[in-house]
């Protein structure tokens, strides 16, 4: 079973960067897919940016695009989220997610419902 945990949160200026990790353990990578989702109180959780592990294609939420970037290391097995230009908006608890590259293609790369397996957060704070 895929298991996944965050880190990297904390506090940041507006316009600072943060980098958040995910390792994935129980993973096989040839048919796995890993996105990061976001989600602040009373509202939905929404799919920030994911990543194919076989393959590397990349999907980034409209909000993020150009700003956040995805990346993968197979050999460490981790997932990386670089934030760059942050805003006081991006505050979130950061969940890592899984699932198999089939269900991503067919139910959505950035759609909760697509993902079995999460972690259990990382907070991110953008305020001066």
């Amino acid at each position: 079973q895929l298991q996944l945990v965050e880190s990297g949160g904390g506090l940041v200026q507006p316009g600072g960067s943060l980098r958040l990790s995910c390792a994935a353990s129980g993973i096989t990578y040839d048919s796995s897919a890993i996105a990061w989702f976001r989600q602040t109180p009373g509202k939905e959780r929404e799919g920030v940016s994911s990543i194919s592990m076989r393959s590397g294609r990349t999907n980034y939420a409209e909000s993020v695009q150009g700003r956040f970037t995805i990346s993968r290391d197979t050999a460490k097995k981790m997932v990386y989220l670089q934030m760059n230009s942050l805003k006081p908006e991006d505050t979130a608890v950061y969940y890592c997610a899984g699932t198999d590259l089939v269900v991503a293609d067919t139910w959505g790369w950035l759609k909760v419902r697509s993902y079995e397996s999460w972690g259990q957060g990382t907070q991110v704070t953008v305020s001066s």
